[in-house]
Parts: C-alpha cells; structure tokens; sequence
C-alpha cells in the first residue's frame, strides 16, 4: 500500500472513531434531559395549615407544566394537565365550603328581611337596636309599660340616655355594608360542640345575661360583642364582665329602669323590693358601653311574631318571650344573616342540663309561668325552615 493511501486510511478511520462518539454523547445528552425535564414530577410537600395556600402552589404546579407542554407539544401531557386541574377545582371548592362553615363566606346582603317578609309580610325592617334620644318619637312603645313600652318610664330613660351619650354601635361595625349576627343562647345542648372559632367569625357575636365565656371558650367562643340582660340576669362579679363590649340593658319591670340610672350615677341601691333574685350593687362599665335595648322586640315577638296573649300590654301568664328570641327578633331587623347557637329546649329529656355552665335540669323549665315555650319553640322552628336564620347547633 502507497504511503498516501495508508494516511488516508488512517484518517478516515479517526473521523469514524470521533463521529461515533459524538454523535453517542449527543444522544446520551438528549435522553438524559428528556428523562429529568419530562418524567420528573413536581416534589411538593404540603402542610395543610392553610387550604388558599395549597390553592396557589397547586395553581402554579398546574402552570409550569400546562406552559411547558404548550411549547413542546407531548402527547398525553393533555390529559395529566385536565386531571390536575379537576383536583385543583375541586380543593377550591371544598376550601370555599370550609371558609363558608366557619362563617367566612360572603355576606348575603338583605337575607334575613328578605326571608322573614315572606312568612310574616308585615315585617318591616327599619327599628333601631337602642333607644337614643329620639325614643318618644317611637308610638309602638310610647303606650306599653316595661317590657313592652317605656310608658311611665320616660324621665329616667331620659336621664340614662344624658349619661351614655351614645345609642349605637361601633362606628367599624355602623360601616359594614353586610353584617353576620349570631345569638348564641345558654342551652346545655352548646357543650361539646367545639363551635367557638365558628361563632368568633361573626361580625356580631350577641349573649344572654350571666351565661361564662372563661372555661367555656372552645364551645362558645371568647368574642363578645353585646351581652343583653337585666338586674338578675346581670354579673355580680366585677371580672366577669368582658371588656370592650357593650352592656345592652332590658326592662322587664318599671323598677329596672331605676336600678339601671342608679348604676350609671353610682347611687347606693334604695332598695330590692319587686326583684325575684339579688341584683348587683355596681356596674364596671363606662356609661359610653351601657345601651337600652329597643322595647319593641318585646312587643313584636311576643304579640305579632309569637302570637302570646296581648292581656292589655300587661306582663302576665305566658305571654312574655324569653330573652333569646327577643334577641332574634332584634337580629332580624338589624343584621343581613342570623344565625343562632344554643337554642332549644327538649322536655322530653328532663335529667338533660339546662344551661351549658351550670347543673340545673331541663325540667327546670316546666316550673317557668311568664314563658310559652311549646309556642315559642314552634315560632323559631318556623324561622328555621325558612331559612330566615340558621341554627348551629340543632336543638330547635
């Protein structure tokens, strides 16, 4: 063989050499990107801590790869990428239910009068919660005596509205253009249900007379927003009044009304005569955090509502709606949804507690002569198969 033929031979026989392995370490290289850029799935570790948090990540997961299977165009990737985002909708959707349950949802402008006028058209909804200064311009209390009206009355209601100085509530609650209410009542049927962060959720948070929030609040909550009562039903313990909540007063009788601006002006007590129980001796709150609850709810609920014995405006036999319902009806006319906890009472279970804080029987309640309860109970059922509010804990 010629010398030429020879460096030929060896030359070509290097260029088959390097181009095999190239063209080798090429496809190695291809494969190995492939295999890391396709075939590797997203590693997310999630703490379910916060579900709109796994929402996002989930959303963003979901776009890298509906983004990176446009531009290369794989088959199949399709059909991944529409699985994914089913998961995705449907984790949505359960968080919204979620965020719905714990009283996060949006507000429904309007439900409640809306509801409530469709199975009592008469119901009309402007009636302030508080009496202000204006109170003798009202003609449905003007001619009733406590509960129903201020009759009698109307020189010391002046005087405890010239202490106060104030008839509404808080100028950030006045601004809300959608407002949640809850009631949450005193019945034992509110032990166990773990419904205190539920029930802190609301943007008004009502309770009723001594009922504790300390050593309760995992199934009542430890948001107060007003707690309404009257002499007896009031705290006697200094401590025991939350801070920052208002002191919604109720006349059951002329001579609460005295005990109320004897509070205020820091009087001595004169006298106790015509109370069914002891009444506290001071009152912790500044006459800025004292209101006096609106009298008509008395007289709506028990006369149009309830339909309870009229007996000429007078407090007599079964005609007097308890506290909570008189709430409710406040509620109604005040907030756009209600809802209520701890309401209902079940006579069929006597041995049952009465109250969630305190070991007294549902029997109990059969000894009440100013209470209906058989008609009261059946008037707030009516409200709950109207959806006109919800009960949380289902005991109506």
């Amino acid at each position: 063989m010629k010398p030429t033929h020879k460096l030929l031979f060896v030359l070509c026989s290097i260029m088959v050499v390097v181009f095999i392995y190239y063209s080798s370490l090429k496809l190695h290289f291809t494969f190995w990107r492939h295999k890391t850029h396709v075939h590797k799935k997203p590693s997310v570790t999630l703490t379910v801590t916060n579900p709109k948090a796994v929402i996002i990540t989930n959303a963003k997961v979901t776009t890298e790869l509906d983004l990176d299977a446009a531009s290369k165009g794989r088959p199949g990737d399709s059909e991944e990428l529409e699985q994914q985002s089913t998961l995705d909708r449907k984790f949505s959707t359960t968080s919204a239910q979620q965020d719905n349950k714990l009283g996060g949802g949006a507000c429904m402008r309007g439900h409640a009068a809306t509801k409530i006028a469709a199975i009592f058209p008469k119901f009309t909804k402007p009636m302030p919660m508080f009496l202000d200064r204006n109170f003798r311009q009202y003609k449905e209390i003007r001619n009733y005596l406590p509960p129903f009206g201020v009759r009698s009355q109307e020189k010391i209601v002046d005087a405890i509205l010239t202490a106060t100085k104030k008839y509404d509530l808080s100028p950030e609650l006045q601004s809300l253009s959608c407002t949640k209410c809850v009631i949450v009542g005193n019945g034992g049927i509110l032990a166990n249900k773990s419904l205190g962060l539920r029930i802190d959720a609301y943007d008004i948070v009502v309770r009723l007379n001594k009922a504790p929030v300390k050593g309760y609040t995992r199934d009542v909550g430890t948001k107060t927003t007003m707690r309404i009562t009257y002499p007896e039903g009031a705290f006697n313990k200094t401590e025991q009044y939350e801070k920052n909540s208002l002191f919604v007063f109720s006349a059951f009788k002329p001579q609460d009304f005295k005990w109320l601006r004897q509070m205020i002006y820091g009087e001595k007590l004169r006298s106790t005569e015509g109370y069914w129980k002891s009444v506290p001796n001071s009152l912790p709150k500044k006459p800025s955090e004292l209101r006096i609850l609106n009298p008509y709810f008395f007289q709506e609920s028990a006369f149009k509502l309830i339909g309870l014995p009229l007996n000429n405006g007078l407090m007599g036999k079964g005609n007097i709606p308890t506290l909570g319902t008189v709430a409710i009806t406040m509620a109604l006319h005040n907030c756009d949804e209600v809802d209520v906890a701890g309401f209902g009472y079940d006579l069929s279970t006597p041995q049952a507690p009465l109250h969630y804080y305190e070991s007294v029987k549902m029997s109990a309640i059969k000894e009440s002569w100013t209470h209906n309860i058989s008609k009261e109970k059946e008037f707030l059922r009516k409200l709950v198969k109207a959806d006109v509010i919800t009960d949380l804990t289902k005991g109506i």
